[in-house]
């Protein structure tokens, strides 16, 4: 600031300056003209008034130095462009395609659509377990699929509600494990069902205490229909065999896969009448490697690369292909020399004699073996034996 109050600017501090420089120069030049000491005073006092100056340069307002130096000032990001990083952005939110950090997260990740028949072998379970259903517990029993989804195996272990029966199978075909998550208000009505409840009046559920063995073993006989039904659900896409492995009720017990591995999750909700609960059905993707070309079929029986007509018509046309047959009287092994010493009406004997076998050739092929005889006013053979190529 001035003596005016008014403040300096870049150029105003620059111009003084300049000015305490030439005075501080006169200053020295006086002093080294007089003849006493008044000289060194001088001196002394125009380097003192230069440091006055420094320091006051140095602790000058930051609004001016930051005004000075306009290069040096950092880009602040603003909201939109920070939502945009981190993946939250609204326009975006509710589209296909994710970025920043959502992005990241979800990498990992496979989106059951891609396997669009896991769709179709989930509604053949339903419909299925809807009648097996009613059949093992004598009652109305309705089965609906809330929805599929994709997720990681770990992340699927923390986010069952306890307490929960967790049943482990294997796919004998595929070599590999499945998971079975029965929530509790499930097991409780069915226990209630299958030991004679009321009907019209709600599960009794009992917290804070184990599942007895009479819960478990009726549970595990609804796993056991399940799987069945399962196994049936898959018959047409591939055959394969789902055994009941293990019952567990701490989810730590029933790790099948690496936590960080994706696996599929279908929730069927299963009602009877005013009763009901939640089953959950996880198959990781490494169990559905072995038929993942089948999932990737757009409807039941498609064929990549093959068409039955085309393979109908291709095989009927075979059958009128015409082929060239060798009959071969002897084989000889010569020289190379001996051959190129060949004139027209050489001759060598052939190992063979009018009864002598002959075989029959299709390109490098064995097919028959016969004897040389004549026809009318042709060479014929008649095939003996029918010989499997060598």
């Amino acid at each position: 600031m001035d003596e005016g109050g008014e403040p300096r600017t870049g150029d105003d501090e620059e111009a003084l300056m300049r000015e305490w420089a030439a005075m501080a120069e006169d200053g020295g030049g006086d002093a080294a003209a007089a003849a006493g000491g008044g000289g060194g005073d001088g001196g002394g006092e125009s380097d003192a008034m230069a440091a006055e100056w420094e320091a006051m340069l140095g602790a000058g307002d930051p609004g001016d130095a930051g005004a000075a130096m306009p290069k040096e000032s950092a880009r602040v990001l603003n909201q939109d462009e920070i939502d945009s990083l981190l993946g939250f952005d609204d326009d975006h939110g509710h589209g296909d395609d994710k970025s920043g950090i959502q992005a990241i997260l979800n990498s990992a990740l496979v989106s059951y659509e891609r396997l669009p028949m896991l769709e179709v072998v989930f509604d053949r379970l339903v419909r299925m377990m809807s009648t097996s259903m009613r059949n093992f517990t004598s009652d109305n029993v309705e089965v609906s699929l809330d929805n599929i989804l994709s997720l990681r195996f770990g992340d699927y272990l923390n986010s069952i509600p306890l307490p929960a029966m967790l049943a482990v199978f294997k796919a004998e075909e595929w070599d590999n494990f499945g998971l079975l998550t029965v929530d509790s208000s499930l097991i409780y009505s069915i226990v209630d069902v299958l030991l004679g409840g009321r009907r019209g009046t709600a599960a009794m559920r009992i917290e804070g205490r184990p599942y007895t063995t009479i819960e478990r073993n009726l549970v595990e006989r609804m796993v056991h229909v399940v799987l069945s039904d399962l196994s049936a659900a898959f018959d047409p896409l591939s055959p394969v065999t789902f055994r009941f492995d293990r019952l567990e009720t701490n989810p730590r017990f029933a790790t099948i896969s690496r936590p960080s591995n994706a696996a599929i999750v279908a929730k069927l909700r299963i009602d009877m009448e005013d009763r009901g609960g939640r089953l959950e059905l996880l198959l990781p993707y490494a169990t559905l490697e072995p038929v993942r070309e089948l999932l990737l079929q757009m409807f039941m029986g498609e064929k990549f690369g093959r068409d039955s007509i085309w393979e109908t018509h291709l095989a009927e046309e075979l059958w009128l292909t015409e082929v060239k047959m060798q009959a071969v009287l002897d084989e000889q092994v010569m020289s190379l020399r001996d051959v190129l010493k060949w004139k027209i009406g050489t001759k060598f004997m052939l190992n063979a004699t009018p009864d002598s076998g002959i075989d029959l050739r299709c390109g490098d092929i064995n097919m028959f073996r016969g004897r040389m005889g004549r026809k009318g006013q042709h060479i014929a053979i008649r095939v003996d034996d029918k010989v499997i190529g060598d």
